[in-house]
């Protein structure tokens, strides 16, 4: 059953939209907001009805398990317009599986299908016209759920909150970013929550970062905890090393997020027929193929930049710069193109990618 045919479900619709007050020719990345959210309780062992309603602060009380043990997980995601004013999801059932994956690992509930992806093209619907068409737009989505039982006893929560809200973007990175292979800090552990997409994740990225930025680089390439030689991340994507005309990007893992741009990369990569190892690349690797000038590119890859291309890097206070390389004969750029070609419809879909959302 389709969510837009389930009787639990209500929308309660803004009494004027914002849409008008927004410049989105002047966007910073994740700090706008749609007129409407999806929210819905987990309570009682079971989930309730959906909501939507619009978007704006929430009260909790000062105890809720997601402010002292950080139950919290979320999902990045886009909607695109094509020229025929139609919105489109790009995979949004691999981000509904890896959801859950998250939410298994960090002791929470599973949530259903109908509520993730249904419940998202509902809120789709009712706010498409925050969907730009163009090069670069899209309307970046933030799935995500709370661990809300109050309380200050260390354990998991019994209460949840999901909620999903919408932020209108435009191209995340405007250039090629400058990075530093990190020796001391690790983004995840064997054994860890690397893999999965939980908040705390990410705020342990913090502070190595800014101790990257103020030496020069935007992000950091991570690399293994127990010997810092396996390059494994950068930032917050999944990372790609080109060696002479291979592609090459580290299985995933428990330290490594299964990223679904990185999945679909890979499979429009064999497409063209680019040669791909998946495999361990470690940092001796990374500097011997420099050293002999085979290193032609580096690049991140995630839902927010989908491609990041990446100038070059430092290790062990020394730079190491990569070769110019034009627009028509770089990996990243040509993968790039394909790819956005297909979230927003100017190229076939020959993957079977995309998801309409239809009007209602």
């Amino acid at each position: 059953m389709s969510l837009a045919e389930n009787t639990n479900i209500s929308i309660e619709k803004i009494a004027k939209s914002r849409i008008d007050s927004i410049d989105f020719e002047n966007l910073k990345f994740g700090t706008t907001f749609s007129d409407h959210m999806l929210v819905c309780h987990y309570k009682d062992g079971q989930w309730g009805d959906v909501q939507i309603k619009p978007y704006g602060p929430m009260s909790f009380e000062p105890s809720i398990n997601v402010f002292h043990y950080g139950q919290a997980i979320f999902e990045g995601m886009k909607a695109y317009k094509d020229s025929n004013d139609d919105v489109w999801l790009f995979r949004p059932r691999e981000n509904w599986k890896r959801f859950n994956k998250s939410a298994e690992r960090m002791e929470m509930p599973q949530i259903d299908e109908t509520r993730f992806v249904d419940g998202l093209k509902t809120l789709l619907n009712l706010d498409r016209e925050w969907v730009k068409p163009g090069q670069g737009n899209a309307l970046y989505l933030r799935p995500f759920m709370i661990g809300t039982h109050p309380g200050v006893v260390a354990g998991p929560s019994s209460e949840f909150m999901f909620c999903i809200i919408c932020s209108p973007a435009r191209t995340y990175y405007s250039g090629k970013v400058k990075v530093q292979i990190a020796e001391h800090y690790s983004r995840a552990a064997n054994g860890g929550v690397g893999y999965t997409k939980c908040s705390g994740n990410y705020a342990g990225q913090f502070y190595p970062t800014k101790l990257a930025q103020q030496k020069g680089y935007q992000q950091v390439i991570w690399t293994d905890d127990a010997t810092h030689t396996k390059l494994e991340e950068a930032g917050t994507m999944n990372v790609f090393f080109r060696i002479g005309d291979t592609l090459i990007t580290a299985p995933t893992s428990e330290r490594i997020l299964d990223g679904v741009t990185r999945k679909s990369l890979l499979d429009i990569a064999k497409s063209k027929g680019i040669d791909i190892d998946v495999r361990t690349i470690v940092v001796q690797e990374l500097l011997d193929a420099h050293a002999k000038g085979e290193l032609k590119e580096i690049f991140g890859a995630g839902t927010a930049v989908t491609i990041g291309q990446i100038e070059g890097f430092a290790y062990q206070e020394k730079f190491y710069s990569l070769p110019e390389i034009a627009d028509e004969n770089s990996f990243a750029v040509q993968l790039k193109n394909s790819l956005q070609g297909i979230q927003q419809k100017t190229v076939e879909d020959i993957f079977g990618w995309t998801e309409k959302v239809e009007k209602k």
